[in-house]
């Protein structure tokens, strides 16, 4: 095997891992990538030493934690363009919302988050720039989700044990335009996500206020997700207003 077919099938050992969102042994991988098993093994010992992969119980491997340095690098290289227009959009809406804005966009099956305005408030929502949450369990990830197109949304679903409360929820989600979650993430915690769309008129990203639950719960909901509908629609506005890439 050659230099470019060993690297094309390290990248594929990769890929095969991120698409199952779960643990592969290394005669599933080899089965996957199509390679026979001494050659995953030397392939995989290559990728461990390097953090890209890690070995877990029983023989099973998963994506190392050297992926999140990379993905952390991406989104630092990430169009400027939609830091510099969200940016002060999010402090506005923080400010008048009270709660964390947070701005993710999707990476294969989950959510990422780029870019987060925190409350001011003792008691509030965080949560680091970088940080991976699923497509499916979130405010943030399913309006991302909802608005994406139907290859995507079968992918999503096929890694869900039961995906017919999600495929109703994403219904909901392109009808009323946002996504309204409680307790998805974490038990205290409430979000209202809605999209933000490219110079195309694509799904780009998600915009979501998130707080206690108990505090949201005691505002106008409507209303609350009007504001956020707002402050997407200037991010997105902006971003449509710009000159699309060739």
């Amino acid at each position: 095997m050659g230099e470019a077919q060993t690297l094309a099938k390290a990248l594929d050992i990769l890929f095969a891992i991120a698409a199952t969102g779960t643990q592969l042994s290394v005669s599933e991988i080899a089965s996957q990538v199509n390679i026979p098993e001494s050659t995953a093994y030397r392939l995989l010992r290559t990728l461990e030493q390097n953090g890209i992969v890690e070995r877990k119980i029983k023989g099973k491997i998963s994506l190392g934690f050297r992926i999140l340095d990379l993905a952390r690098c991406l989104y630092q290289e990430m169009d400027r363009e939609l830091f510099i227009i969200a940016r002060p959009i999010m402090e506005g809406l923080t400010e008048e919302c009270g709660e964390t804005s947070v701005l993710m966009v999707r990476s294969g099956i989950h959510a990422v988050c780029i870019q987060s305005v925190e409350s001011q408030r003792a008691i509030r929502f965080s949560l680091p720039n970088g940080r991976i949450l699923p497509l499916h369990v979130s405010a943030s990830g399913k309006v991302i989700l909802a608005f994406e197109d139907k290859t995507v949304i079968e992918q999503v679903l096929a890694h869900i044990g039961d995906p017919g409360p999600v495929a109703r929820d994403l219904a909901t989600i392109r009808q009323e335009g946002c996504s309204i979650t409680v307790a998805e993430i974490d038990q205290d915690v409430m979000g209202i996500g809605v999209p933000v769309y490219d110079a195309y008129g694509r799904i780009m990203a998600s915009l979501t206020i998130a707080g206690p639950v108990e505090r949201m719960q005691k505002q106008d909901l409507a209303a609350l997700a009007q504001t956020v509908r707002q402050a997407a629609g200037q991010i997105s506005g902006r971003l449509q207003h710009k000159e699309p890439r060739q």
